[in-house]
């Protein structure tokens, strides 16, 4: 089906630049009253015990102590030193300690890394009240393709990208662009506030990555636009939303739950203790930050020969 013809975008909100996105990344800080704070994206929540611990020592030596999530499941870091040779930048040795995280696989395109997904998302899948497909390949594979493209660089820092597994917990979470799994092949896309073509879950991150770039052509002064919804027309035909699209559902409760244990952070707060004691329960593993405010600890997965450690 062809695409609608191209639209252009309207002037900002409030007359607003480029400049002022400031959503926080590594290299471009936000200067609190207490010192730096940057943020790091994690695609999906998911984070490897090991690099969250990594990440955990750069807070205790350089920062506050603590690692601070946020509502798109990514964490932030406070009461970091800025370098005194610049304007504004985290202090080098800093900077390095926190790209020999892991967390930084591109300080070019650290900002647009916005992918939400279900966190139970894998987990679950199959069994009663689960996720309909385990989207952590299309996390990946789409993550992949955002940093491959130069010109994904030129999103906005607020731009969102969210995946629902089919269970409704992010059905309804606002978003730029989106797909919600219809079951273990199929999945709808959404667009801004409406819903777009239903495609092979294999499809979805050339799926996503084409609106991607067509936003891109749609708004090519990065001030006018810095979501979908902020376009003169749509990005894409309007669909119906398929039938077998999920109704919205509640946050998963602090607990044990299917495929884990969700624990709550505090005031969203990942203190020394909490973060040892997740890395603790299984080192070599990955855990998942949640839009909620908490920590999905994954059940260990088994050995090779099928015992459970």
């Amino acid at each position: 089906m062809p695409h609608p013809p191209l639209v252009r975008s309207r002037p900002g909100p409030d007359g607003r630049d480029a400049a002022a996105d400031r959503c926080p990344g590594v290299a471009r800080p936000w200067p609190a009253e207490d010192g730096l704070l940057v943020r790091l994206r994690l695609p999906g929540g998911r984070v490897a015990a090991r690099a969250l611990a990594s990440l955990s020592g750069v807070a205790r030596t350089h920062g506050d102590g603590d690692l601070h999530l946020t509502g798109r499941a990514n964490l932030q870091l406070r009461a970091l030193p800025a370098d005194p040779a610049t304007t504004g930048a985290v202090r080098p040795d800093v900077a390095a300690a926190l790209a020999g995280t892991g967390l930084l696989p591109s300080p070019s395109h650290e900002l647009v890394r916005n992918l939400m997904a279900s966190p139970q998302t894998g987990l679950d899948t199959g069994r009663p009240g689960g996720g309909r497909a385990d989207l952590r390949p299309v996390v990946d594979a789409l993550d992949a393709a955002l940093l491959a493209e130069p010109a994904a660089a030129d999103l906005s820092g607020r731009f969102l990208l969210v995946l629902d597994d089919g269970r409704g917990d992010l059905v309804d979470r606002p978003c730029d662009l989106g797909v919600v799994a219809l079951d273990d092949g199929t999945a709808q896309l959404r667009v801004g506030t409406a819903w777009g073509d239903v495609v092979a879950l294999p499809d979805v991150p050339d799926a996503l990555l084409a609106l991607v770039r067509r936003f891109l052509d749609a708004r090519p002064d990065p001030a006018a636009a810095w979501h979908v919804a902020e376009l003169d027309g749509p990005l894409a035909p309007a669909r119906e939303p398929d039938d077998c699209v999920p109704a919205p559902t509640a946050r998963p409760a602090y607990g044990p739950l299917v495929g884990g244990e969700h624990v709550a952070a505090p005031d969203g707060v990942l203190g020394p203790d909490l973060v040892d004691d997740l890395v603790a329960r299984d080192p070599d593993g990955t855990l998942v930050v949640t839009p909620w405010r908490g920590v999905l600890v994954p059940d260990p997965a088994p050995h090779e020969g099928g015992g459970a450690r």
